[in-house]
């Protein structure tokens, strides 16, 4: 432990350029700090810290050890916080967002999972497609899909989806199968609340506009009017990887298939995770994984 002494006074003095400062936030005297520092200071033979009476500034010393210890020091906050609310039982109320149909099919029965495994976790879930804001909602946990606009949000990556562009079998023996993707001009696609399909062309993503006689922001509705014969529906595979899977559609445009989209858990970056929403979005993780 003797290398170690002295190492989190030096990191506080340098972020609070006060040695007063330093001490209050370890709850400590300033002459502790100081001693602390000095012994530091003789123990590597090098200044650290200029000192006079009006401020504290770090030596070029100074910077360089300072840029190395502050992780060291921020780590072991990290690991004597994981390793007391490991010990305490999760509780309160989690309050989470998500996408309605992906909150509804895949993402309830997960929290009634979680709900039974931890009685004394209240929930609050509000599904709906408008982006929320967390911090100001007091929202805990956001589900997102697909990619993530810019944010301040930490992002943890819980699965994936993949789209699929298909079409019913009779469909495609009326109308013949698309090889291309210019030759989507020529067929109904069912679009969806946004009127532009994505795909994967030479490499490169590509967004494409499409359109049909219908038009709907509901991918149930969609699936629907495609085992009906009624188009060309690009959905995320949680839609319609059983209608694949029992020919009821089948894929076209494989080889323009784009790459699989993240199914993202969201929090404030500047919230401290607490015992229950860590273990959330480890219970999510690992139960989507399977």
């Amino acid at each position: 432990m003797a290398n170690w002494e002295g190492v989190s006074e030096f990191v506080a003095v340098a972020e609070t350029n006060s040695f007063t400062d330093a001490a209050k936030k370890l709850h400590t005297s300033v002459a502790q700090v100081s001693r602390k520092v000095a012994a530091l200071e003789e123990r590597l033979a090098v200044k650290l810290l200029h000192r006079t009476t009006r401020k504290v500034t770090l030596t070029e010393a100074g910077l360089l050890y300072h840029s190395q210890c502050k992780h060291l020091v921020e780590g072991l906050a990290l690991a004597e916080l994981a390793v007391t609310q490991m010990q305490s039982t999760p509780k309160g109320l989690l309050k989470v967002t998500a996408p309605v149909t992906y909150g509804e099919t895949h993402l309830a029965p997960l929290l009634h999972q979680f709900l039974e495994c931890y009685p004394q976790v209240d929930l609050e879930l509000n599904l709906t497609n408008q982006t929320l804001d967390l911090i100001e909602m007091g929202v805990d946990v956001a589900i997102r899909l697909g990619r993530l606009r810019d944010s301040t949000l930490i992002a943890k990556r819980l699965s994936s989806r993949q789209l699929y562009v298909c079409a019913s079998p009779k469909y495609l023996e009326r109308f013949g199968e698309p090889y291309t993707l210019s030759e989507l001009a020529n067929h109904q696609c069912l679009v969806g609340s946004i009127e532009y399909w994505r795909f994967k062309d030479n490499k490169r993503e590509k967004s494409l506009r499409v359109s049909g006689r219908i038009q709907c922001n509901s991918g149930f509705a969609l699936l629907d009017a495609a085992k009906r014969d009624l188009g060309l529906v690009q959905l995320p595979d949680y839609y319609v990887q059983q209608a694949l899977d029992e020919g009821e559609l089948v894929e076209v445009l494989s080889d323009y298939r784009d790459e699989r989209e993240g199914i993202w858990a969201l929090y404030p970056q500047n919230r401290n995770l607490s015992p229950k929403v860590r273990l959330l979005i480890d219970f999510l993780a690992e139960k989507l994984a399977e």
